[in-house]
Formats: structure tokens, C-alpha cells, sequence
């Protein structure tokens, strides 16, 4: 009877000594395998390499909206920032931008100018909403009506598109329920922002970093630049509705387009133009190439299709410039020399090369607006 209970016993020794040899071979073979390139670790460098060509992309769309605002009085001009808010060509920036202004006249991303009207101003809140009907049905910027921010959240403060003012400053939502005055105007419930707000900022978007949305109105900077303030959109939001439902254009007062464009000089023309020329540049770096296709002039565009000068760039993978030299000519046009580091796709390889050409721009106005009139490449 008991050699019967020896089997049982013996079979189970035979088990437990082969499962014990087969996870001593596994751990062996898992010891010495190599990571392959589908490891999680290195898919969270490649996801965070993503994140910062998206951050750049969200910058570049963001500055489509904004708007550089200038006005002018008897004494000076007065300078700010504002962002395309509706599909009616509404912008909105600060009351103490325009406040003192007669005129009024804003330059857009791309460097294009027209003539703006006030549709509403606030007077002891500092908001104010301006129209411009050329930029009527143009895409604009998705602004955040309901949710608040909170502290901790990653924001992007954008200034004025354009020369100097042409800004991009990252930080937090340092606080929030700030409260105070300043000239006049009363701030209540305020983000505090970790991000610089200068003079030439006032007016411009602040936006959160993970959805893009417009969150607040950049609009008070500290003197020593280490803070900044911006009025939370979802607490002016049906204000600068109401204002805007109720304005007509033929109600609105226009100044004329040709009385602007007499207020430039050259230095003002060069750098309008310089401005054009990077933002050119910025859209192929970027690969929108629509965006600029759209600052060529006409006989450009005549001579060249989309296709084509789309084609032309799209093996572009990065470019750098380090200056450019300007001369305005008798014709009333600026001439541009620039020297272009590309970093292109090499043809049916993965491998780049890196060359750099000399590149020459003529930008003039057409139609009462700047353009770029010619270009000389590496290609022609």
C-alpha cells in the first residue's frame, strides 16, 4: 500500500525541477536580449521630441490672430497688441491701447495694413473690441468662454506680430483673484502669469498650452518684468458679445486706408518688409507652405502655381539666417540679401545635407498692401 504513494510524489519532484530549470533558461535569454526600438522608454523621448515641434506649430498658428494695433493723436503714436476674436473681423485688445487714439490702424501677421474702428470701449474695465472688415470670415482664434484657468497650467503669452514686438513668452498661471487699479481701470479676478507683459503686449492672447485656446487678455506687467496680468476672457466674454452683436459697419467710423499708408517712412518700410521676409521664412520652416504662398504678390503667383512652389520647399526639414541687409530703391521697393542654412531631405534617402544659399527678396505694395514681388533662389 504505501509503494502506492510514491508516484504521485516522484512526478511532482520531476515538475517542480523542470518548471525551476525553464524560468532559470527564460531569465538567461531576458537577461541578455536588447531593447528594442519599440520599448516604452524610448517612445516617451520620441513623444517628447513631438511636443516641441507641436509647441512651435501652435506658436506659428497662434500668431496668424494676432494683430499689432497703432493709434494716433495730434502727439504721438501709441502701439499694442490685440487678436482676431469672430468671423466679422472683430479684434480685442485693452482700453488704454486705443483710449487716446483718433486713429486707428492695425498690421497683421502678414504684415498687411488697414484701417480700424472701435465697436466697443470700457471704461473702468479694460477691454475694448475693434472692427476690421477685411479680416471678416478669416479663421480665428478659439477662445475659451466657460472654464477657468487654474494654478499650475502652462500658458503661452503672445504680443504684437510685428519688428521688436513680435514676442513669444512661455510660464504658468502663477495666481489667481488678483485685484487692483491702474490708471483708472479696475482689474478684478486676474491671472497672474509667471510670463512678461510689456507695453507692446497689452492686448494680446494668452493661451493654454494644452488645449490652444485663448484664455485671458494679456494687459499689466510689473516694472521689472518678473510678473504679468492678464483679465480672464470668460469674465468679459458676453460684454465684448454684446458689443459686438450690436455694432453696424455703416455706423462705424473709418479712417482711410491711403492716409495710413502715407505714414510710412523708410525705416518704418524696412521693416515691414523684414518682418514679411521672416514670416515667409517661418511658414516654409514650419511647412505651411499655403501661408506663404499667399505673401507673394500676383505676377509671383501668376508665373508660379501652388503646386510648384510648394514642391520647391517641401523637401525642407529646418532653416536658419542669421541677419539680413535692406535698401530701399527709386522704385519705392525694399531689396532684401539674406544667407539661408537649409537642411534638406536628401532625394529617395533618409540622410540630410546641409547647405547654405543666398537668397535675395524685392517686397513692395500692391494694391495698397506689402507684398514680396520677387525672389531670388538657389534654384533660379
Amino acid at each position: 500500500m504505501r509503494l502506492k504513494k510514491y508516484p504521485p510524489i516522484i512526478l511532482s519532484v520531476i515538475l517542480l525541477i523542470l518548471g525551476v530549470i525553464s524560468i532559470a533558461i527564460m531569465y538567461n535569454q531576458w537577461k541578455n536580449e536588447e531593447i528594442s526600438i519599440s520599448s516604452p522608454i524610448i517612445n516617451k523621448v520620441e513623444t517628447g521630441q513631438g511636443q516641441q515641434l507641436n509647441l512651435k506649430s501652435i506658436i506659428h498658428e497662434a500668431e496668424k490672430n494676432v494683430i499689432q494695433i497703432e493709434g494716433q493723436n495730434e502727439l504721438n503714436t501709441i502701439t499694442g497688441s490685440g487678436f482676431l476674436y469672430n468671423e466679422k473681423g472683430d479684434i480685442i485688445t485693452n482700453a488704454h491701447v486705443i483710449k487716446e487714439a483718433d486713429v486707428i490702424y492695425v498690421r497683421t501677421a502678414n504684415a498687411q495694413i488697414y484701417p480700424a474702428a472701435v465697436v466697443g470701449i470700457g471704461e473702468d474695465t479694460d477691454i475694448a473690441v475693434l472692427r476690421v472688415p477685411q479680416l471678416a470670415g478669416q479663421t480665428n482664434a478659439t477662445v475659451e468662454k466657460e472654464k477657468a484657468a487654474e494654478i499650475g497650467d502652462e500658458i503661452i503669452a503672445l504680443g504684437s506680430p510685428h519688428g521688436f514686438q513680435n514676442t513669444v513668452t512661455l510660464g504658468i498661471i502663477s495666481g489667481n483673484e488678483r485685484n487692483f487699479s491702474v490708471d483708472g481701470f479696475n482689474y478684478s479676478n486676474v491671472y497672474q502669469i509667471s510670463a512678461q507683459i510689456t507695453h507692446g503686449n497689452s492686448g494680446g492672447p494668452l493661451i493654454n498650452r494644452e488645449t490652444g485656446k485663448v484664455i485671458g487678455i494679456n494687459s499689466v506687467g510689473t516694472e521689472d518684468g518678473t510678473i504679468g496680468f492678464s483679465i480672464p476672457i470668460h469674465e468679459v466674454i458676453d460684454q465684448i458679445e454684446q458689443w459686438s452683436n450690436e455694432a453696424q459697419n455703416d455706423q462705424l467710423d473709418f479712417p482711410s486706408t491711403s492716409d495710413i499708408i502715407n505714414t510710412h517712412d523708410p525705416e518704418q518700410f524696412i521693416q515691414d518688409a523684414e518682418y514679411l521676409i521672416n514670416y515667409f521664412l517661418e511658414s516654409i520652416s514650419v511647412r505651411d507652405y499655403v501661408n506663404a504662398y499667399t505673401l507673394l504678390g500676383s505676377t509671383l503667383q501668376s508665373e508660379k502655381s501652388y503646386s510648384n512652389f510648394r514642391d520647391e520647399y517641401i523637401n525642407i526639414v529646418d532653416l536658419n539666417y542669421p541677419g539680413m541687409t535692406n535698401e530701399v530703391t527709386e522704385e519705392n521697393h525694399v531689396k532684401t540679401a539674406v544667407e539661408v542654412t537649409i537642411e534638406s531631405k536628401l532625394p529617395n534617402e533618409e540622410k540630410t545635407e546641409k547647405k547654405t544659399h543666398a537668397f535675395h527678396f524685392v517686397t513692395g505694395y500692391e494694391n495698397d498692401q506689402l507684398k514680396i514681388i520677387n525672389i531670388t533662389t538657389p534654384d533660379n
